[in-house]
């Protein structure tokens, strides 16, 4: 090798060269595959599609779980919620595949929206019967009206924005023994609102059960006339009754779920418990101390004693007597009780509640000594509280028939309790002369008239 040559050019320097390659590039290749293995090992994006389904399979469960007080009182929140997704259902059918994070922020936010309601949904059916879960779900569902108006204003497919009626109320609905109501089958009017609901020319057709139908048509406006049988009704319990509405858009069609609460025959039974108060004359009778009275020879000595009857007790005055228990008297210290002239006597009072005794010892002749001593028994009175319960036994609940129970005289507490469709307890409670807390249940009224009876009434225009 002459001087000045390159490196490269030895025999060294090419042995160095090829090792380095090969490392070069069997570390690339590694990281190819690496960044292979984690590509295939992420998940893709949620689409769409996976965001609808996994909203719908949550409301259905929900649905499902609620008890009868729940499908009554959140109704309308489930119904929001059914409509706000049939209208995202129907924007992004043609585009169910496609990433979810690729839809706009506003957009997303409907989808939020639904899983808030849902959240608070599952809350308030986990800890049924208190006011704040009912709150919660209202509050996460009152923005879907003015999202669905928003979708309505700038997307092109269908969006309902209401629907009547959301109860069905039952057939008879009165006491039992009351005549059946005129008619078999009476009928259901439902009466749809939206936009974009009437374009094409094929009617649009409602299927509830085995039951189909056309609407009738006008502007913006679907009506549906169904017999009230094909609303299944149970005896005791509310019900879900839906219906899917079809419709004609474009070159598909477009389904939409209407929900309805059935409302049950009967809505249950309560108990009234009173517990009365009434005052029972109690006696007993006191046997004063013995009181002493002495005299020196020849002279008189009174000793007056007055006393108070025991905290909550009364002297019965008229029966009371005075005891003589000695009467003493002596003569140059030999006995003699006929030397002692004195007496036991009652005396004036100071207050009117007490009983005063004078015992008085009082010598027959100027030589004689004297003492006496006395007492007095009086019988004690007083009104003992006693309190016993009356009951009312169990008593149905019928709709529109408003139930009377007499209040007892003296009644001093109360308990109501109430069962609702058969699984709904509610317990309430209040004492005499005291304002009745309201129920919490729309259609539940509870009045006390004066001292003379409780009134219960379940009333079916609360669902209206």
């Amino acid at each position: 090798m002459t001087a000045g040559s390159p490196a490269s050019e030895s025999p060294w320097g090419r042995r160095l060269v090829l090792p380095i390659l090969v490392l070069g590039l069997i570390t690339g290749a590694a990281l190819a595959y690496a960044q292979l293995q984690e590509d295939r090992s992420a998940p893709p994006p949620a689409t769409i599609a996976e965001k609808l389904v996994i909203l719908q399979a949550e409301r259905a469960e929900l649905q499902t779980r609620s008890d009868s007080l729940a499908r009554l009182e959140m109704l309308s929140s489930f119904r929001a919620a059914s409509l706000l997704f049939d209208a995202l259902a129907s924007r992004y059918e043609p585009e169910r595949e496609q990433s979810f994070d690729r839809l706009p922020a506003t957009r997303r936010e409907m989808f939020s929206r639904l899983e808030a309601v849902n959240a608070a949904l599952r809350a308030a059916i986990d800890r049924p019967g208190t006011p704040e879960g009912r709150a919660a779900v209202e509050q996460a569902a009152s923005g879907i009206p003015a999202e669905l108006e928003w979708m309505a204003s700038f997307d092109s497919t269908p969006v309902i924005l209401s629907y009547t009626p959301m109860f069905l109320t039952p057939k008879r609905a009165g006491p039992s023994d009351a005549p059946d109501p005129a008619g078999d089958d009476p009928a259901i009017e439902i009466e749809i609102l939206g936009l974009r609901l009437t374009r094409d020319r094929t009617p649009p057709v409602l299927t509830i059960g085995s039951w189909r139908g056309e609407a009738a048509m006008t502007p913006e406006r679907l009506r549906f006339v169904v017999p009230r049988s094909v609303f299944p009704t149970d005896a005791k319990h509310a019900r879900f009754v839906s219906g899917s509405l079809f419709l004609r858009h474009g070159s598909r069609i477009v389904a939409f779920q209407l929900l309805f609460a059935s409302i049950p025959e009967k809505a249950g039974a309560f108990v009234f418990d009173q517990k009365v108060r009434s005052a029972v004359p109690e006696s007993n009778t006191l046997v004063s101390p013995e009181i002493l009275a002495r005299a020196p020879a020849g002279e008189s000595r009174t000793v007056r004693r007055c006393f108070d009857p025991p905290p909550g007790w009364r002297f019965d005055k008229s029966k009371r007597r005075v005891v003589i228990v000695e009467r003493l008297g002596w003569i140059d210290d030999i006995p003699d009780e006929t030397m002692n002239g004195g007496s036991v006597a009652f005396v004036r009072e100071d207050r009117p509640s007490q009983i005063c005794v004078a015992v008085v010892a009082k010598a027959a002749t100027k030589a004689a000594r004297t003492a006496t001593i006395g007492r007095f028994e009086a019988t004690l009175v007083r009104d003992a509280t006693v309190d016993r319960m009356v009951k009312s036994g169990i008593r149905p609940l019928e709709w529109n028939a408003p139930v009377s129970v007499p209040v007892e005289a003296g009644m001093a507490e109360w308990k109501l309790y109430v069962r609702l469709f058969d699984e709904i307890d509610r317990e309430y409670e209040g004492s005499a002369g005291a304002p009745v807390v309201p129920t919490g249940i729309p259609f539940l009224h509870i009045a006390i008239e004066g001292d003379s009876k409780l009134t219960i009434e379940a009333d079916l225009a609360g669902f209206r």
